[in-house]
């Protein structure tokens, strides 16, 4: 090639365009407002955790943990000692090597939040440094579900942290957003109420093996991810079929057919099991439900259909549901359902009265902004006024309702006696990793149901050793929860998503925690 035309090539190049910056644009179902996932149950915080930080072990689509932040780890031969090494190539947004200093630490804070963490950091005598990349955890009794905790799905999401942000006292939240994680938080971007900004981690190392669920390579294919607030449901569907989103977490049933027949757009499910169950949760610690005999009589004021039906609409997204553990998997039991599933009014009133209710305030944090959460609300209150209780809606935002339910102060001092949440499927897959069936008083999940016996029994289960024993347990503790109350179920349903498939390729369908590696955008 003579020198005039690798001088004309050097100058096309100079003068071509620079790629575009690929921007994926998402409306979630929640805006995210606070940057500590080991803080919250708040599945926002959980989403925005998996972005930016990382886990020892992910899930794969049929829920088996594998390793990803860890590169080899072994055994011992009575299940007591697991020794565990980083892989390479693990460094935080800033530049700075993760240690083992940082996991420990982070293990630390997580087992004290965590429902599933305290159950097994109730059996870890130890979190022992060897070097910089390999620890030791080692436990007092052969606890079953080391792994399976370690990955776990469900918010608290068990991320790990640099050791300065994981010493930040646990009823204290952690603000800077530095992790290891394929996304980067930009910070400076952040608006809260209208969006949270994220670039692509160039520094991280994605493991080789297929993204499949949590686990495998987190291979990042955009330079940035915004996720959108936007609160009206409405809203959401004409930017999607706009072009304005790209993703739309959780579209209205109502809007599915809509999205379904739009050229350019494509609903999907989220995983295997039910991506959405809801929950009414009780306070234990102040009257009337301080008393097992009214929080059992809430029972009979739970139609599921009535809920399923305003908040999901189409029968073949819902399932009513009256086991403590997710329907269709192997230890769910509907046993209890003639006690659960009775709906009766003047029932559920006259159970109250004999027990003792006198009519005074019941307290109920209402969301005003929710797409799920807010139409139940709305459900719940309905049947509480016709049984003729004495309701005091308490009608503020989602993310005031995530504050205000950590108080322990009386109801009219600004707690609560009761409030409607939704929880993912798989974080109700086995009664030891539901923390909402955590029973262990000042220690168990906000509501702060108080039970030995329940505790016990979980504990139990997480050491059987065979499938016919934990099926045996999780029947005991089906029973142990209808006479409890730790919370009322109010069916389970599966959530699709919605995106442009015109620009859009290569999602990872997980369950209840949507993510954005594999993802490709067309500009």
């Amino acid at each position: 090639m003579g020198t005039a035309a690798v001088l004309m090539g050097v100058s096309a190049f100079l003068a071509a365009p620079a790629q575009a910056e690929t921007v994926l644009r998402a409306s979630m179902h929640a805006d995210v407002r606070t940057l500590d996932p080991h803080w919250t149950t708040q599945t926002i915080a959980g989403i925005h955790g998996i972005m930016i930080y990382d886990t020892l072990f992910g899930i794969d689509d049929d829920l088996v943990p594998h390793p990803q932040m860890v590169g080899d780890y072994t055994i011992s031969d009575d299940r007591k000692l697991y020794t565990m090494t980083l892989r390479d190539g693990l460094k935080w947004h800033d530049g700075t090597p993760v240690t083992t200093d940082d996991v420990i630490a982070s293990l630390q804070r997580w087992g004290a939040k965590d429902q599933a963490g305290r159950a097994m950091m109730g059996y870890v005598t130890a979190l022992e440094k060897v070097d910089a990349k390999t620890f030791k955890i080692v436990l007092s009794e052969p606890y079953g579900l080391v792994l399976d905790s370690l990955g776990k799905t469900g918010t608290m999401v068990p991320v790990i942290m640099r050791e300065k942000d994981a010493k930040t006292e646990g009823n204290n939240q952690v603000t800077e957003a530095v992790g290891s994680g394929p996304f980067m938080m930009l910070k400076d971007q952040w608006v809260p109420g209208s969006k949270t900004v994220y670039a692509k981690n160039p520094n991280y190392v994605p493991r080789k093996e297929k993204a499949e669920g949590l686990s495998g390579g987190k291979v990042v294919k955009v330079d940035k991810v915004e996720l959108l607030w936007i609160a009206d449901s409405q809203t959401k569907m004409q930017a999607l079929i706009a072009g304005e989103i790209d993703f739309l977490e959780q579209p209205s049933t109502d809007f599915i057919p809509i999205l379904e027949s739009t050229p350019g757009i494509t609903v999907m499910n989220t995983g295997k099991v039910d991506s959405h169950w809801g929950t009414i949760r009780l306070n234990h610690l102040h009257p009337p439900f301080d008393n097992p005999a009214i929080r059992q009589a809430m029972y009979h004021l739970v139609n599921q259909e009535d809920f399923l039906q305003t908040i999901v609409g189409d029968p073949k997204y819902y399932k009513v549901c009256h086991s403590y553990i997710t329907c269709g998997t192997p230890y769910a039991d509907e046993t209890g359902k003639d006690v659960i599933g009775k709906y009766d009014l003047k029932l559920a009133a006259e159970k109250m009265k004999a027990a003792g209710y006198k009519n005074e305030p019941i307290y109920v944090l209402a969301a005003t902004d929710h797409h799920t959460i807010t139409p139940a609300s709305q459900v719940l209150l309905t049947a509480m006024r016709e049984a003729g209780l004495n309701v005091n809606a308490v009608s503020i935002d989602w993310s005031s309702v995530v504050a205000r339910r950590t108080k322990k102060e009386k109801p009219e001092d600004g707690g609560w006696n009761l409030f409607v949440t939704t929880s993912s499927g798989v974080s109700a897959l086995n009664p030891a990793l539901n923390t909402w069936l955590g029973a262990g008083c000042d220690k168990a999940n906000i509501g702060w149901p108080c039970d030995p016996e329940m505790d016990k029994l979980r504990a139990e289960f997480a050491f059987a050793k065979t499938e016919d024993e934990r099926k045996a347990l999780a029947k005991k503790i089906q029973a142990k929860a209808i006479e409890l109350v730790p919370y009322i179920s109010f069916g389970q349903w599966t959530q699709p998503l919605a995106y442009r498939s015109d620009k859009l390729s290569g999602i990872v369908p997980v369950t209840g925690l949507p993510v954005f590696w594999s993802i490709e955008k067309k500009n």
